[in-house]
This record gives structure tokens, sequence and C-alpha cells, in this order.
């Protein structure tokens, strides 16, 4: 076989790749990328956002390099660590339209003011923000920022928002698999459970990403911690509503980018 049909063999699946990362990035962003079409639950094709489940590090390590650029300027530009690390949170912010701290209020709304199932997922559902969700929200950005002010070099910081944000939503493809859907519609059922290979590559990336960030030891310490936090939103997701949704996994990436950062404060 020639170098010429050899590479015709693999440009179907290079290209096929490079639809579900740009799936990926697409969803997770609001970065504006040529040719892609903005995808939710309603208008997504069932099982695209599955496919695509593997390239979410990849899209976490493009939003932690926005977070760490931002940073970087801010340090150049002679502001102390604490302007410099709210500028960065506000940055990524911006770049994934607060997808994942939407999904921590409203989790922390449902599961703390509702009584039952039923209560639960209609005060998620409810677009409104209550006490629990203010408080989870300000918990979230105050231990992010208070994390990277603490680690002030850029350098460390740079390292450790990678790690955060790549290996925090290596987490998602992984909960996505052993937690089923807790309605029959929604952005969770419309996406549907991911395959075991793409759930693999997701879980290796991370923990490349974890060690890569923030050495070997530290990145096994949270390798380990984020298997923790997974198990136990596992039992708070059944036991409060049986199953997960976006908002769900919007807070499962939090707390899990919460710990990494914690971790490289180590």
């Amino acid at each position: 076989m020639t170098i010429r049909g050899a590479w015709d063999d693999w440009t179907p699946w290079l290209a096929e790749r490079a639809g579900e990362l740009k799936t990926a990035i697409v969803f997770s962003t609001r970065l504006p990328l040529p040719r892609a079409a903005p995808i939710s639950g309603a208008d997504s094709p069932q099982g695209l956002l599955a496919h695509a489940a593997w390239a979410f590090p990849i899209a976490g390590i493009v939003v932690g390099a926005i977070g760490a650029a931002v940073y970087a300027l801010a340090h150049r530009a002679g502001l102390p660590a604490w302007p410099a690390a709210a500028l960065t949170i506000a940055a990524t912010l911006a770049a994934t339209g607060c997808l994942h701290e939407d999904g921590l209020a409203d989790t922390a709304d449902g599961f703390g003011g509702g009584k039952t199932r039923e209560q639960k997922l209609e005060i998620m559902r409810d677009s409104r923000i209550g006490t629990y969700g203010v408080c989870a929200l300000a918990l979230s950005i105050l231990l992010r920022a208070s994390a990277l002010a603490s680690l002030a070099d850029p350098a460390l910081v740079a390292a450790a928002l990678i790690a955060a944000h790549g290996a925090a939503r290596a987490t998602l493809p992984l909960f996505m698999f052993f937690v089923p859907p807790a309605r029959s519609d929604g952005l969770a059922f419309a996406v549907g459970r991911p395959p075991e290979i793409r759930v693999a590559v997701a879980a290796v990336l991370g923990i490349l990403i974890l060690i890569g960030g923030l050495g070997f030891m530290r990145g096994i310490e949270a390798v380990i911690l984020l298997l923790i936090v997974i198990a136990l939103m596992t039992r708070l997701s059944f036991k409060q509503i049986g199953g997960q949704t976006g908002d769900v996994l919007g807070a499962l990436e939090q707390v899990s980018e919460i710990v990494i950062l914690l971790v490289a404060l180590r």
C-alpha cells in the first residue's frame, strides 16, 4: 500500500474525529467556529454529543488556555494575584457561557429546595435562581479564584487551569455512562449514553492532563479524589432524582474543577 493510499484510508476517520472535536467545543464553549452550528438537546441528533464525549477534555484544555492567557496578561500588566484571578475566572465564564455554573446553581436549588423527586426536577428546570443556587455559585467562584490567587505564578496557574478544566470534563462521559437520565426528555436524554470506547478515551485523556499539569503524584491523587466525587455524585443523584440531568453534569464539572485546583495547591 502506498503512502497516499494509506492516507486516503485514514482521511474519513480523521474527518469524523475532527467533526466530533468541533461538536465538543461548540457545545462546551461559546467560541465561534467556522461552519459549526449551535448544539442543544432539543435539536441535536440522538447520540451526536455522546460520540463526541471523548473530546470534552480537549474542549476543557481550550477553556483553560484562555484563562491562562488572561492571567498572564493581567500579571504582565502588574495586577496583584487576586484581581488577576478574578479576571481569569471571568474569562472562563465568558468562554463557556456559564454553562456548568448554571447547572451547579440549578442542581443546588433542586436538591436543596425540593421535597419530592418531581419537585426537585421541576425546580431544576426553572430558569430562576434561588438561595441554594446563589450560595453554590458564590462558593464555586470564591474557591476557584482563591486557589488561582494562592498559586500566583503564571506558569503554575496555567498548568492548574488546563488540568482543572480538561480533567473536570473528562468525568462527564464516565458519569453519563453509569448514571441513566432522570427524565425521558431534556439534554441528558437527548445526548444518550456515550459508547465505552469514547468513555475510555476521555478517561485516559483526563489522567494524562492531570499528570501533565500537576505532576505524577498529585495527578494520581487528583484521579483518586475525582473517582470519589463521581461516586458521591452518583449516590446523591440516584437518591435525589433517580438519575442524572444536564444540570447534574454541570454541577459535577464544577466540583471536579474545584477539587483539582485545590490539589494543585498542595
